[in-house]
């Protein structure tokens, strides 16, 4: 089938012409023993900073943690002595396989495009110290193939949790909107109406390779549906969707602004609320009853309105916009004040790859504690995604994936925007 060569064709130019990919040289076989000193640790655990902390490792895990902890002969040492060291962060929304930029590239090119960038906004990402993602939304399976790649150990990149295209109603946020009914986009797409659709369109989801399900529950601002917040499938059509992704071992993650739609999505069993712009009390009460997590952005939105009129983004996208920046802090306060829990996520995409880090910036400004913002990107983001027995800690049995920042992120947070080490699976990515 041609959609099928295409992708193959796109696999293999990203493999071919990357420059991440050109750059990354065989990786090099694991100490059987590594030893991490670090003058302060952060162990995403919430408890007081660990002074003159040793970290051991036997192949890509984590075997012991302590304060001096006598190291054994023959291990190798890695000295941050001087640095403050913190698990791997981790964003738990992001879009790996698009960038920030002038409207319309989405019919200059295709997603072979997205293919070859893809790679490249992997490294940024890991480099700036999240070694775990949850992307939310990708053309075609690609981020599926960049997952499997990354895993394979072709190209440097994050853990991947992928979730491929979203599920979309018809003309809601995930369709095509704003076009002649004549135009046709040949590709696959996440488009489905009604319970047995949905469910189907969950099982092809599962069958290619997504990890995590999400479904576009309201209006966005990032098309042109008219509406920003409203609800765009029933109630009978997201419990369907939730309980089909439950029968196959699946979260969901479901993209929220409006009240109604957010409800709805929480009553249907969803893990996540992505963005709950407009949350309401009873939608923060019934999140904090059920558990169900608040994945909260903010800074993109900010920073890709300031750009977007001059990128040639239509009127409506830009005041839909308009009004999600402005409805961000009330929705962020009420989740905190009604216990609500809330995991770390930046919609990277709509901004730049590399820059996760800033949306710590709202947090905190919004009256989060620093540690309490740094627990959302460890200990809460690996619950989020069922993976605590993986990432998110400094403890024995996790992955040895270790960030490090020349000061301390306590009193001063932007250190998070400046690591200076990164370790995945016991393998120093940088320096």
């Amino acid at each position: 089938m041609p959609i099928r060569l295409h992708f193959i064709t796109a696999l293999l130019l990203a493999a071919a012409v990357s420059p991440a990919v050109r750059a990354q040289a065989p990786s090099p076989p694991r100490p059987l023993r590594l030893a991490i000193k670090a003058g302060r640790l952060i162990d995403g655990q919430g408890g007081e900073p660990i002074a003159q902390a040793v970290i051991l490792i036997a192949g890509d895990r984590i075997t012991a943690v302590g304060p001096s902890l006598p190291i054994p002969a023959g291990t190798r040492v890695i000295d941050l002595s001087k640095a403050t060291v913190l698990p791997g962060l981790i964003d738990c929304h992001t879009h790996i396989t698009t960038s920030p930029g002038a409207q319309g590239d989405q019919f200059r090119g295709s997603f072979v495009d997205a293919a070859l960038l893809a790679p490249g906004n992997a490294r940024r990402t890991l480099e700036a110290g999240f070694t775990t993602i949850r992307d939310l939304g990708a053309p075609q399976f690609v981020d599926v193939a960049l997952r499997n790649a990354i895993n394979r150990g072709d190209i440097p990149g994050p853990r991947i949790v992928a979730a491929s295209m979203p599920i979309s109603a018809t003309g809601g946020h995930g369709d095509l909107n704003g076009f002649s009914p004549y135009l046709s986009i040949a590709e696959l797409s996440g488009v489905a109406d009604g319970v047995d659709e949905i469910r189907k369109k969950v099982r092809y989801e599962v069958k290619y390779g997504a990890d995590v399900i999400k479904v576009t529950a309201t209006a966005g601002a990032m098309s042109e549906e008219e509406s920003v917040d409203a609800a765009l499938y029933t109630q009978e059509e997201l419990d369907a969707l939730v309980d089909e992704a439950k029968m196959w071992g699946r979260r969901v993650a479901a993209h929220a602004h409006g009240a109604e739609g957010i409800k709805r999505a929480v009553k249907a069993g969803v893990a996540s609320i992505e963005h709950g712009t407009f949350l309401d009390e009873e939608g923060a009460s019934l999140m904090a009853e059920r558990g169900t997590y608040l994945v909260k952005d903010s800074y993109e939105d900010r920073w890709f309105l300031e750009r977007a009129p001059g990128w040639g983004y239509p009127k409506i996208i830009v005041d839909k916009l308009a009004k999600i920046v402005a409805g961000h802090e009330a929705a962020f306060k009420l989740a905190v004040r009604r216990g609500v829990k809330i995991a770390f996520g930046t919609d990277a995409g709509m901004l730049p790859h590399g820059e996760n880090a800033k949306q710590f910036r709202d947090y905190i400004a919004w009256g989060m504690k620093p540690m309490d913002a740094i627990l959302t990107a460890t200990r809460n983001a690996a619950d989020l995604l069922g993976w605590s027995d993986r990432v998110g800690t400094v403890t024995p049995g996790r992955y040895a994936d270790l960030i490090a920042v020349a000061g301390d992120p306590l009193t001063d947070p932007t250190e998070l925007e400046r690591v200076t080490f990164v370790m995945k699976g016991a393998v120093v990515v940088k320096p």
